[in-house]
């Protein structure tokens, strides 16, 4: 189940990804940013960044050179990360098992 900051988290990082020029709007113009696909890139290098952190900051921790509160700020944006791209991943599967079922 997504929650409202993760909602909240993925628009966010879409919306940065799909940055538009203000002069294209009316123009016909593509978005340089890229599609979908880059999209999923930049979820999944946002989530591995996070996780990456937050392993980094347990190992500090453990080692007593980090605080614990920054330790479970960095679990609990890695947490909220995947719980993103999970949600995505279950919308696409979605997606593409209602495409299957379309008749020809």
């Amino acid at each position: 189940m997504i929650t409202a900051l993760a909602a909240a988290k993925a628009y966010g990082a879409a919306q940065k990804a799909m940055t538009v020029d203000p002069g294209s709007i009316g123009a016909g113009a593509a978005s340089p940013a890229g599609g979908f696909g880059d999209i999923l890139k930049s979820a999944m290098a946002d989530t591995m960044k996070a996780t990456k952190n937050a392993e980094s900051q347990m190992t500090l921790q453990a080692q007593g050179k980090a605080q614990l509160i920054d330790v479970v700020t960095a679990v609990s944006d890695a947490s909220q990360s995947l719980s993103t791209v999970m949600a995505i991943r279950d919308q696409v599967i979605s997606a593409y098992q209602e495409i299957m079922r379309m008749p020809i």
